[in-house]
């Protein structure tokens, strides 16, 4: 008589969303566990120690991994290397037929394996030690033999995998790419990085955009800035702003210092004023004093942000005397990307 299949419930909504509810909790606790171990206590400095390897290199870090470990160990590598850590990856398997050469006595090895006994990371110890090498371990159990034979050990063990069979990688990965982070963004403020240093590593696409442009590659200068003197008609302000289509227009004394600036929504509230005789009313009577500046140097991310948190749509760019010497407003920051 053959044998008859297990049923299996039809999975439901709720059901679903259980699972992934239990999956992200279980992580979390294995985090949670993970932050105790990070230099917590007595003469466990591991940490610590790990970070000082790697800022009293000459050389690179080379992470290398199997399997789960190696994608994590990949997305280590990058994020070191975007952070300021020069690093790479080493696929283990490659490095025992010639890919060693890439490594050289100056680099810091980051060697990842949750057991600790993977036979292409074994492999390398002992050439990696002839060489000279610092080697990094992060591994799941502190005895294994990785763990030992390591100058440093970071233990990234957890109470428990996420998937139920306590088979697939889960909790493991997430907790060793974490340890990763951290190692990271501690190598990251030690060394004083900062988001120029970002910039020039992430060139392209619009985080790129967003750190590299400046406020002069943006704006408007010369004949194009919109300005009228202190002396000015509101309707000789009117006819510049048309004229320039900035939506504003500076107001400047005669050694082009910026003293205010009357912009579109100025004008809305000014033909609310019945009192006011549009014809004959003078720029300096209706004009916005001190208003928001920003220097040409600064970057384009930050005129977005001033836009934003004082909820104006233009801005003047002023040089270090005060005098007006540029303006954009938001469509040039949508024209650029950067918003």
């Amino acid at each position: 008589m053959p044998e008859l299949l297990p049923q299996i419930a039809e999975p439901t909504d709720a059901s679903l969303a259980a699972s992934g509810r239990r999956v992200v909790e279980i992580e979390a606790r294995a985090l949670e566990h993970l932050a105790t171990r990070i230099d917590g206590g007595g003469s466990n400095r591991t940490f610590s120690a790990a970070c000082q390897l790697i800022l009293a290199s000459r050389g690179r870090v080379v992470a290398t991994g199997m399997g789960k470990s190696g994608h994590i160990a990949r997305k280590i590598a990058a994020t070191l290397a975007s952070t300021g850590t020069p690093a790479f990856y080493v696929h283990p398997g490659e490095a025992g037929h010639g890919d060693l050469g890439m490594i050289t006595d100056a680099d810091v090895v980051l060697a990842l394996s949750y057991s600790g006994e993977s036979d292409e990371i074994l492999t390398l110890l002992p050439v990696l030690k002839r060489q000279g090498n610092a080697v990094i371990a992060m591994t799941g159990r502190p005895q294994s033999t990785l763990a030992r034979e390591s100058d440093v050990h970071l233990d990234v063990s957890v109470p428990a995998e996420a998937c139920p069979l306590d088979l697939a990688p889960t909790s493991s990965t997430t907790a060793t790419l974490a340890m990763g982070d951290a190692l990271a963004v501690a190598l990251l403020e030690a060394r004083g990085f900062t988001a120029d240093d970002f910039a020039r590593s992430h060139p392209a696409g619009s985080l790129g955009r967003r750190l590299l442009l400046h406020i002069t590659d943006v704006m408007h200068a010369g004949d194009d800035v919109p300005r009228v003197g202190l002396g000015a008609t509101l309707s000789e302000a009117l006819v510049e702003m048309s004229r320039k289509r900035l939506g504003m227009t500076a107001v400047v004394d005669d050694e082009d210092k910026l003293i205010g600036l009357f912009t579109d929504g100025d004008l809305r509230r000014t033909l609310d004023d019945a009192a006011l005789d549009v014809r004959t009313a003078m720029i300096a009577d209706v004009m916005t004093r001190g208003p928001k500046t920003i220097a040409a140097d600064q970057l384009a991310v930050e005129a977005a942000r001033l836009m934003e948190t004082h909820k104006i749509s233009g801005l003047v760019v002023v040089d270090e005397a005060g005098r007006a010497v540029g303006a954009l407003n938001i469509h040039d920051l949508l024209r650029a990307r950067v918003v």
